[in-house]
């Protein structure tokens, strides 16, 4: 048997449809969720190691899942 996430089950698309150039010290929410709030650490790759600005911990996300909140607007 195979779990399947809820973002499989719900068919729930987390990729941003736009190019977006995510820097260290950037601010970022993943997905299309609004919250919680993360400030890039490193950017390695595909992937982004951020750092959760209300609680501290520390999380691996795809670059691709992250999308800026720090007023800028999307590049492209």
């Amino acid at each position: 048997m195979t779990l399947s996430s809820y973002s499989d089950v719900f068919s729930i698309n987390h990729e941003r449809q736009y190019e977006e150039d995510i820097h260290v010290g950037d601010l970022v929410r993943t997905g299309p969720n609004l919250h919680p709030h993360f400030e890039v650490v490193a950017v390695h790759g595909d992937k982004a190691w951020v750092r959760n600005l209300q609680n501290g911990t520390d999380h691996l996300a795809m670059l691709s899942r992250c999308r800026k909140i720090n007023g800028q607007p999307p590049e492209g």
